[in-house]
């Protein structure tokens, strides 16, 4: 209660559950006891978490509580009235780890790892997740993020990383990057020494820094990206298969269907012109956002601010849209 109480803090990450809640966790054939029913579970650490959040959560209701819990163990982010461990959210450490790997394959092959982008949906709504690319990532020589990503020139690195935040912002889950990250930056994070903030001079990182901020400002005004993190109705695969073009494309919805917004991704450097999807509504769709504008420091392709949808059945919605889709780009489109 100390951090809450003296220090006023507003959340609270437990790190490393897993090793709470698992007696043989790290541990070898006779290092651990299994518990009193003969399984693997530390039942004391389980009720030890249930009443740590249960009691954060009773005297400081305004207090989150985020678990980094690397297993599938159930009811992570459930209340312990349903049988959970009580916590608000939990690290989507799958999704990182999946996503991570696919950006930082070349383009070239990312039709072979298509998986690692669409496998994550089958989960997601099984917890309150944040999609969170931690500290962890970045230290021990694991490097930047933005070297992570796919061998090129930094421009290229900055455009992938730019597709890659405008995947993570339109996914459903809360958003969470570690410090740097959000201007890309390159070196690895050094806790003796301060952000590499002279490289905004660069339009890379600049333009990186532009674009988390759009991004930020999407996600409190358009009530898709909100309303409905966490229950699967707010979600739909338009079209998830085009593993061969390295192409995403994906409904999220909010409480009234006007909320609505299409995201389409394209993975690979390759500007994709008249590519066809299905919308649930027909009228004028605006493009609200793009993250390979020349603003971000992009290539400024697009689709001059919208499209008009067509009274065309497409991916079993009514209408439909044809779009240019700029290389390592995320477009988000809105029904004006």
């Amino acid at each position: 209660m100390n951090w809450l109480e003296r220090h006023h803090v507003d959340g609270l990450r437990v790190d490393a559950v897993a090793s709470m809640l698992y007696l043989d966790y790290s541990r070898n054939d006779g290092q651990w006891i299994p518990n009193e029913h003969g399984g693997n579970h530390n039942l004391q650490a389980i009720s030890f978490l249930r009443q740590f959040n249960d009691t954060v959560h009773r005297l400081h209701s305004g207090v989150l509580t985020i678990a980094e819990e690397s297993t599938s163990f159930p009811g992570v982010s459930q209340p312990p009235s349903h049988g959970g461990l009580g916590f608000n959210f939990k690290w989507n450490m799958g999704w990182m780890h999946d996503t991570l790997r696919y950006f930082s394959t070349d383009p070239l092959y990312r039709r072979h790892r298509h998986n690692d982008l669409t496998f994550g949906m089958l989960y997601q709504f099984s917890e309150n997740f944040v999609q969170t690319f931690s500290h962890d990532e970045v230290v021990h020589g694991k490097g930047s993020l933005m070297n992570k990503m796919a061998a090129g020139s930094m421009t290229d690195k900055a455009r992938n990383l730019r597709a890659l935040y405008g995947l993570q912002w339109t996914w459903p889950g809360k958003k969470c990057l570690f410090m740097g990250q959000e201007f890309g930056q390159s070196s690895e994070w050094n806790f003796a020494g301060q952000l590499d903030w002279g490289l905004l001079q660069y339009a890379d990182h600049l333009g990186t820094q532009k674009l988390v901020r759009d991004l930020n400002k999407l996600i409190q005004t358009e009530p898709a990206l909100h309303q409905r993190d966490n229950n699967g109705d707010g979600f739909a695969w338009v079209r998830g298969d085009q593993a061969d073009q390295s192409l995403l494309a994906y409904l999220r919805f909010g409480n009234n269907s006007s909320d609505s917004l299409l995201i389409v991704c394209n993975f690979t450097p390759v500007t994709r012109t008249n590519v066809r999807y299905g919308v649930p509504a027909g009228g004028f769709w605006r493009e609200v956002l793009n993250s390979d504008a020349a603003d971000y420091g992009g290539s400024g392709l697009g689709n001059l601010g919208g499209v008009k949808a067509d009274d065309q059945e497409w991916d079993h919605q009514p209408h439909s849209v044809s779009l240019t889709l700029p290389g390592l780009s995320v477009l988000v489109l809105k029904r004006a």
